[in-house]
């Protein structure tokens, strides 16, 4: 991956936020509670599409995780037996992992998780500030709720920021198609303009894109810099997957803000859909490789190495081959191919080469985070695990 694209990430995250969160002193916690926040610990989780064990962690499946198996798996903390209890679709089984409560709402996102998210309880009790609270996805129905805060939960706003990278992209190629460009979509040296004018518009909740406002229109303006780096990317002729591109944003946002709470959905994998193996291979390919850039990241960067734990965890797996939905297209059984599933810890919480084979649940990581900050979980179905260390 060249330089042209990171720098495009890095620049399109640094000038999408800073449109919301330029450097300010207001809304900061006291000097003692900042400085004890940054001397905590930081928490990053990665979750995914649907993954079954033939693909990933048996025999079989080894091959295609090069760097989960044959470098990180030592390293940590390895949950061989991860139930997802609940509804086998993207948004519920997100809603659950982060509310530590199943949940059963609009697969589609349409409407908010019933109970708190990690990041309400977090930024609330911690008082944590909204560039300190990130989740970036490539899947665009866990933006439109699951960062949001409920009012009715706690009354004033207190959710992260949410980033849907890949809305970018269809949503300049959407603009060139409606305005009867749709030649330029598919040509790298005439797209550059589409995706300049999605960037020099003010709408970035159009993009996916949901930051705090600090307290005035945001600039709509873009810099010469950034429009040179899209004219980079869109000339460059290798392809870049969604969840490189979420990947590239991703360590652009460690860099910058630092962020206490960080997390990340990747979902390539869920090409499998469209019913191609070989691409839905790929995409599990693609998730073990930024899965090892993702944790050299946290390895070379002096405000996560030694106090950062890193979660992988899928989903869920996906239906029998053989079945009457289609196999490996979809995750609709109930069956253990469907709903058991892996975790791998790594980090400050992880203890080396530790496998643990007893049965835990999606919903046990988010009282587990909420103790690895020192706060008491609230009542929740998920129990903390005592194998990750406070």
């Amino acid at each position: 991956m060249d330089i042209s694209r990171r720098r495009l990430l890095a620049l399109i995250a640094a000038s999408a936020v800073d449109q919301f969160f330029p450097r300010r002193a207001n809304g900061l916690i006291s000097g003692a509670a900042a400085a004890a926040r940054d001397r905590g610990p930081r928490a990053i989780v990665l979750a995914c599409g649907g993954l079954r064990r033939n693909e990933t962690f048996s025999e079989s499946g080894i091959a295609n995780i090069p760097n989960l198996y044959g470098q990180l798996l030592s390293r940590g903390t390895f949950f061989s037996s991860v139930r997802n209890a609940g509804v086998t679709s993207h948004y519920n089984t997100t809603s659950s992992i982060l509310t530590g409560n199943w949940q059963r709402l609009d697969d589609w996102g349409k409407t908010p998780p019933q109970s708190p998210t990690i990041f309400e309880y977090t930024r609330k009790d911690l008082r944590l500030r909204q560039d300190e609270v990130w989740f970036i996805s490539s899947n665009k129905a866990l933006t439109s709720q699951i960062g949001a805060s409920s009012d009715r939960h706690y009354g004033p706003p207190w959710g992260a920021n949410v980033v849907f990278p890949k809305q970018l992209l269809i949503n300049a190629v959407v603009n060139a198609a409606s305005q009867g460009r749709s030649s330029s979509s598919a040509a790298r040296d005439t797209m550059q303009p589409e995706l300049a004018a999605m960037l020099e518009s003010s709408n970035y909740e159009g993009l996916g894109w949901s930051v705090e406002s600090s307290g005035g229109v945001p600039d709509p303006r873009i810099s010469a810099a950034v429009l040179q780096a899209i004219e980079d990317l869109i000339r460059t002729h290798d392809p870049v997957t969604g969840d490189e591109f979420t990947f590239l944003l991703t360590t652009e946002v460690m860099r910058r803000f630092s962020p206490s709470l960080l997390v990340v959905s990747f979902s390539d994998m869920e090409v499998a859909h469209f019913g191609s193996y070989s691409l839905h291979l790929a995409g599990i390919r693609t998730l073990d490789r930024l899965v090892g850039e993702l944790w050299n990241e946290i390895e070379a960067n002096p405000d996560y190495r030694s106090r950062t734990t890193l979660f992988v965890l899928p989903e869920f797996g996906r239906d029998l081959d053989g079945s009457p939905t289609n196999g490996f297209f979809n995750h609709r059984l109930d069956n253990d191919s469907t709903r058991l599933t892996w975790m791998l810890c790594l980090g400050a919480g992880a203890a080396p080469g530790l496998l643990v084979e007893r049965p835990i649940q999606h919903v046990d990581l988010c009282p587990t985070i909420l103790k690895m900050f020192g706060m008491g979980a609230p009542e929740m179905q998920g129990v903390s695990l005592p194998e990750v260390r406070i």
